[in-house]
This record gives structure tokens, sequence and C-alpha cells, in this order.
């Protein structure tokens, strides 16, 4: 077992979700600051609270921005009385609903604001990111696009969900040009092809994945990092020689990073050769001392080699390192067992089980 087994796959689909929300969120904030901008001419509808008070527009789009949502759709539903309701009410109705995880109802708000008001490109951006969310991307694919043709250089996370968008339709040629537009890359460039492959690595596609890091290869031979891609495709397909053929010749390439000396000591000790996954894990540590995979390989590599002792020296530190590691706890009770402590092994595997129950659950 390795630190990249089992739990890959949970690992890839938090990472996934991670992102979307991380760029969603931030959306979010661009549209509050762009729409709480100043207006230079008329003034702004308001709505009376129960104290008397006047709120604005600009005021509920505050509360939105602070978190505020139950005392914004109080007073947003105050101003939607208005005839005609002013514009903006909807669009922020449908923020609400959106940081709510409604997302069917900040669909119909968004529509709604569109409806209202046709140039109001942050609701036409935001009803694409609710639909993607819905699991709608091609329905999102026109809304976005609409919306990023005018503030794209103003939010680089519309474009990346445009991006994902493409990939969930299979249209990558259209997600490899909005990478490449987003990091400057030549539309096609080898690093392009590479960089939509890592994002079809992502989103779970590991054909398509390959496919495109091979097109990089065939561009540029040398490219560093497409061998590494086509290792971990080959590492979780349980093809461990394919892998270690990979991970060598990115290693020749790439000699620096010790991300590929983790990956190269993982495939070799799956495939039981104990004594360069030793060597290759060493190079990793030496290379990035602050990772903790190298030190719970470097623990299950020492354990093979009937070194129970030594491993919980670097399993201990991992454990350290991140205490919320199940494998690590895992190790350090095989360690404890092959050392004759059976309390301290009970403990261990108490731990791992309980750590990655709570995971599961989540």
């Amino acid at each position: 077992m390795s630190p990249n087994t089992g739990s890959s796959s949970i690992r890839l689909r938090r990472l996934r979700c991670c992102l979307i929300a991380s760029a969603c969120l931030v959306l979010i904030f661009h549209a509050n600051a762009q729409q709480s901008s100043p207006a230079p001419a008329a003034s702004k509808p308001s709505a009376i609270s129960a104290s008397g008070d006047a709120t604005t527009v600009d005021d509920i789009q505050r509360m939105i921005s602070r978190g505020q949502l139950s005392e914004a759709e109080t007073r947003l539903n105050t101003l939607a009385t208005q005839q005609p309701e002013p514009a903006g009410v909807e669009r922020m109705r449908g923020m609400i609903y959106y940081q709510r995880n409604e997302f069917a109802a900040a669909n119909t708000a968004f529509e709604k604001a569109i409806a209202q008001q046709s140039s109001d490109l942050q609701a036409v951006q935001m009803r694409g990111v609710t639909l993607y969310r819905m699991g709608q991307p091609a329905a999102a694919i026109p809304l976005l696009e609409r919306a990023n043709t005018t503030i794209a250089s103003v939010n680089a996370d519309g474009t990346y969900v445009l991006a994902v968008c493409y990939l969930d339709v299979h249209r990558y040629d259209d997600a490899r040009r909005i990478f490449a537009k987003q990091y400057k890359l030549p539309d096609d460039s080898a690093a392009s092809y590479l960089f939509v492959g890592r994002m079809l690595l992502r989103r779970n596609y590991p054909a398509e994945s390959e496919q495109m890091a091979r097109k990089a290869l065939e561009i540029d031979p040398r490219l560093p990092l497409a061998h590494l891609l086509l290792g971990q495709l080959a590492l979780s397909r349980s093809r461990e020689a394919d892998a270690i053929v990979e991970f060598e010749a990115e290693r020749t390439i790439n000699p620096m990073d010790g991300e590929v000396y983790e990956h190269l000591g993982d495939s070799y000790l799956r495939a039981s050769r104990f004594e360069d996954a030793q060597q290759a894990l060493n190079c990793a540590l030496l290379l990035e001392p602050n990772a903790t995979g190298p030190y719970i390989l470097l623990g299950q590599v020492l354990l093979k080699r009937d070194d129970p002792l030594t491993a919980l020296n670097y399993l201990t530190h991992a454990e350290r390192m991140d205490p919320g590691n199940h494998l690590t706890h895992l190790m350090l009770g095989q360690a404890y067992r092959a050392l004759g402590r059976k309390e301290d092994a009970t403990r261990e595997y108490k731990s791992a089980e309980s750590i990655q129950s709570s995971s599961e659950n989540q």
C-alpha cells in the first residue's frame, strides 16, 4: 500500500470540488465588487428596514458580501415590492440562493434578472456557473461565452469554469485554447497540450489525458512533466513497469523535481525493487524535505526490508508533519507490531480507522 492508493480518487474529487468552489466564490466576490462601485448618476432604489432606515441596493450588496444573507434577503423582499422592480434585485437574490447551494432557485433568480436587464453580464455569468454546478455544462457554455467576451480580463475564474465546461462536453481544443490564453501559452504548443492533459486527469478522463500528453511529447520530446503525467496514469492503472519507464524518462529530463523521485520510489516499491525504491525516496527527501509522501513510502520500504525500527523513525516524523493521514497511522501500527509493541500498534490501528471513517463521512 502506498500514499497514492485507495484514497487517490477521493483526493481527485475533492480537488475538483475545491477548484470549482474557489473559482465560483471569487466570481461572487468580483460580482459584488463591480456592482458595488459608485454610480455617477441617479440615486439608488431603497428599502425601509424595520427600524425605519432606508437601505439601498448597494447596502444590500454589501450585506451579501459580508455573509449577512438573511438580513439581505429581508431587505431585498421589501425592495422587490417597488414597481417596476429595481434592476439588480433578482441578481442579488440569485447570489443569496447560490451561496446557500440552492442552485435551482438561484438559476430562476438569475434568469429573471437577465430577462429584466439583458446587459447584466454578472447575472449572465453567474447563471452559467449555476447551471454548471447543477450538472448542465452544455447549457452553461453559451452564457459563460457571452459573459466571457467582456469581463475575462477582469475575472479569470469565469474563464476557468468555461474551460472546464468545454472539457465536460469533450470540446478539448476549445478548452486548450482558453487555458493557453489564460496562462499565456501559444495555442498549439506542447505546453498547451500538456496543460489540458493535466486538467483532463483532474476531471477523471484518463484516456484523453494520456492522448494529450503524448501529443505534447510529439511536439517537444524533452518537455518537462509530460513523462511524469504519463507515469502517474500508468501507476493509477497498476502498470508498474510502464510507470517506471515514464518516471525514469522524466528523471533524465527533469532531475531536480522531488515529486519525480517520490513517484519513482512508489513504482519501485510496487514492483518489489526495494533497494531501488529506497535510493529514489532518499533523493526525494533531499529535494522535498517538507513533503510527507517520501517519509511514508520509506517507512513502507523499510518494513518490507525487515527494518521496523528505522521505519518507525520515518513514520513518526511523517505523523508529526501530518497527524491526520490515516495511512501513516496504519504503517505505524505495522511497525509497532513488528517490534512487539502490541498496545502501541492497537492505538495506531484505531487512529487510522477513525481518521478514514471521518474522511469517508465528509
